[in-house]
């Protein structure tokens, strides 16, 4: 008797979630049948989606920092996400470095990324940590990738406490806006941001 799976299964056999097993079912790209409300996905199916993931993966690595005096970490970061690639037997394909804050939506290497992604280039993205690729919208960008068929690892999780994390965010916040008020290199919006370090260091000391 031919077995079937469930949507849900499936995804857990192949590293993606849930919704986009669903969306690519509605796209035919995977073969089911509709049982009520429910989908099942024949054995035969499965077993050709896992043969074609175990087929060599195509990876992008994207390393980035926000000025020009942390170059010597976008080299870093680049060995780093090699070594994890190699190690995972991927096939680098391209890598992608900026100098750009990660609060910018409109970062070159970001747009060169999606549109990669688009033209099914690359299987999956690698990133150090999670606010390389953006300091927030994380699990949005995730989902835009999975749209296309590619999945984002990190290579660490976490390097900083989440009150760092939290200072961090605030101090980048408070850098975007004061380059949009006064020039990213003013003298007004350094002062802006180094006035405002500095109330962060009272506020912590008190």
């Amino acid at each position: 008797m031919p077995k079937f799976y469930k949507p849900s299964e499936v995804a857990e056999l192949l590293n993606y979630n849930k919704v986009t097993i669903i969306r690519w079912i509605h796209a035919g790209k995977i073969r089911a049948i509709k049982i009520g409300r429910d989908f099942r996905i024949p054995e035969e199916e499965v077993q050709r989606l896992l043969g074609k993931k175990n087929e060599t993966t195509r990876a992008v690595l994207y390393a980035r920092v926000s000025g020009r005096d942390q170059e010597k970490d976008l080299e870093t970061q680049l060995k780093t996400l090699e070594q994890y690639a190699i190690s995972k037997g991927y096939q680098i394909v391209e890598e992608v470095k900026e100098i750009a804050s990660g609060l910018n939506e409109n970062r070159k290497g970001l747009k060169k990324l999606i549109n990669l992604a688009k033209n099914n280039e690359y299987d999956v993205l690698i990133v150090t940590y999670p606010d390389r690729l953006t300091r927030f919208g994380f699990k949005y960008l995730e989902e835009l990738f999975s749209a296309y068929n590619v999945r984002i690892e990190t290579v660490f999780e976490k390097d900083k406490t989440p009150r760092e994390e939290l200072v961090e965010d605030l101090i980048a916040i408070i850098t975007s806006f004061a380059g949009r008020l006064y020039g990213l290199r003013s003298h007004k919006n350094k002062k802006l941001v180094q006035g405002f370090k500095k109330l962060l260091v009272e506020v912590e000391n008190e």
